[in-house]
């Protein structure tokens, strides 16, 4: 059946865009969701996961459960806030930091592709446009 609803054809889009950056990023051990949570965090300044979610544009369980996820990998770790004891604070590790680093090429490659395959005046527009949702 074919639709013209907006939202299916982006989700349609939104999981052949994210299935081809996790492809470019696998060599890294992560994916792009990860990826951009890494790139929210510092390894010297600890941020909540409130400050992470609202960041992020996430749900706060949803930036919780994927700080487990990150934290079982040992890319971040979690500790608790000297100002509030029930706040959960998030640092990247070493290898949170490395593995950030090594990510980088790889997602600069895949932003490349990306262009490559829409054009880059295109994939310009396409940004601009939904970034007006």
């Amino acid at each position: 059946m074919k639709t013209d609803c907006y939202s299916t054809t982006i989700r349609s889009a939104t999981r052949k865009v994210t299935g081809m950056y996790d492809a470019a990023l696998k060599p890294a051990g992560i994916t792009i969701a990860q990826l951009a949570l890494l790139r929210r965090l510092s390894d010297e300044t600890a941020l909540s996961v409130e400050d992470l979610a609202k960041s992020a544009e996430l749900e706060r369980s949803t930036a919780a459960r994927n700080v487990r996820l990150l934290e079982k990998q040992g890319l971040v770790s979690i500790g608790k806030s000297d100002s509030d004891r029930r706040a959960v604070t998030i640092l990247l590790t070493t290898h949170g930091v490395e593995t950030r680093h090594r990510s980088e090429p790889l997602w600069e490659q895949a932003q490349r592709d990306f262009e490559a395959k829409v054009g880059v005046d295109a994939a310009n527009a396409l940004r601009s446009l939904l970034q007006a949702v």
